[in-house]
């Protein structure tokens, strides 16, 4: 279905949410036709954040929002489905577009597998009507299901059209980029190289595979590191749990700059507690690049004056490899909770791999390793 004709099929003029792969053809859409615009389209910091965003423009309009999401995002908006949105609450109606992401019977990532799984099942336990849209839906199918949602939007109740990949097409070209020089790969190449054997907790996304693929290309063991492959914008909170119950051993966490506005109340938590053997390094390229590259509102953010305001001790920002060793060097020896921003391009080998282990496998040698440090 080309995604023009699903736009026009929504009938709305906002839109908000967290962009997914699955959806790329529609985020590509709304950045050519609106860019980030207050009036019709918002890229929110997380699901819940954007289905608020949503009930608040019902609120002042009267007209019904679109969220659009990935089906990993369905946790984050239960608080506020159930107790904001539901027709025995506020009765705000919404449109949610979520993208199908391990669909049973398709191949995918394992954080993808039980959420693909209980994808409609979850949208059903929240009185969410739902029509599944794949590359052989047609229009005339999906224009029916929208009318049979109009009148349940006029009820106050919210409806879901959940994307299969591919179902989605003929996007405009939209391209993404900043004018930053350094290239995350390279970085976490540094990270890696000044970490030695000290644990990492690594993000979600491309940061965390092109971690493995260089302990890969280095000859090095994996069980050093975490590869937090879901869980987006949890990453910090894990390498906090590890640091404070291993306070002799410096503990790393690779994050992203979307992960870290997906969750970032997890910086107070982090500064609040200190830890004297965590060091927080956050790639910033102002974007969702692991689903595309659309833009984060990181690129405006002071993410140093962020993590100060939180309690590090210290915190700061490098946009050159020299800046970023000598930093990386520091707070091996600072002996203080210490953050380092580090400004990144946007872009990624086009033959990126992903992790050839399981999570079952990470997990467990990550374990082992963390026991015998003890």
């Amino acid at each position: 279905m080309k995604v023009e004709k699903f736009v026009e099929l929504l009938g709305a003029d906002f839109y908000t949410g967290v962009p997914d792969s699955q959806l790329k053809a529609l985020c590509d859409y709304l950045m050519d036709a609106y860019g980030i615009d207050p009036k019709h389209h918002i890229i929110a910091a997380n699901e819940g954040n954007c289905t608020a965003l949503a009930a608040g423009y019902h609120l002042a309009t009267g007209k019904v929002p679109v969220v659009y999401m990935q089906n990993s995002g369905e946790g984050n908006i239960i608080n506020p489905v159930a107790s904001l949105l539901n027709d025995k609450v506020y009765a705000i109606p919404v449109i949610f577009v979520v993208g199908w992401r391990g669909e049973p019977g398709i191949h995918d990532e394992p954080q993808h597998i039980y959420q693909g799984e209980v994808t409609v099942k979850l949208l059903e336990d929240m009185d969410i009507a739902s029509f599944v849209i794949g590359k052989d839906t047609t229009e005339e199918e999906a224009a029916a299901a929208m009318t049979g949602f109009r009148e349940l939007l006029k009820k106050g109740k919210d409806v879901a059209f959940v994307i299969r990949k591919g179902a989605l097409t003929d996007p405009p070209k939209v391209k993404y980029e900043n004018d930053n020089q350094m290239v995350r790969e390279e970085i976490i190449r540094h990270i890696a190289a000044a970490t030695g054997e000290d644990p990492v907790v690594s993000t979600t996304g491309k940061a965390s595979r092109e971690l493995f693929e260089i302990r890969e290309a280095n000859g090095q063991s994996h069980k050093y590191d975490f590869l937090t492959v879901g869980s987006m914008g949890h990453s910090s909170s894990i390498a906090l749990g590890v640091a404070l119950n291993k306070p002799e051993q410096r503990i790393w966490c690779v994050d992203g700059d979307g992960a870290v506005l997906m969750h970032m109340g997890a910086m107070a938590v982090v500064g609040a507690n200190k830890p004297k053997n965590m060091v927080h390094v956050v790639i910033n390229n102002g974007a969702h690049e692991t689903v595309g590259g659309m833009p984060t509102v990181a690129g405006t953010v002071d993410l140093v004056a962020v993590a100060k305001a939180c309690g590090y001790p210290y915190a700061v920002s490098v946009d050159n490899f020299g800046d970023l060793d000598k930093e990386l060097s520091s707070a091996k020896e600072r002996g203080a909770l210490s953050l380092i921003e580090v400004k990144c391009s946007i872009g990624a080998r086009d033959d990126l791999g992903r992790p050839t282990t399981t999570a079952m496998e990470n997990k467990e040698n990550f374990m082992k390793y963390l026991q015998e440090l003890a």
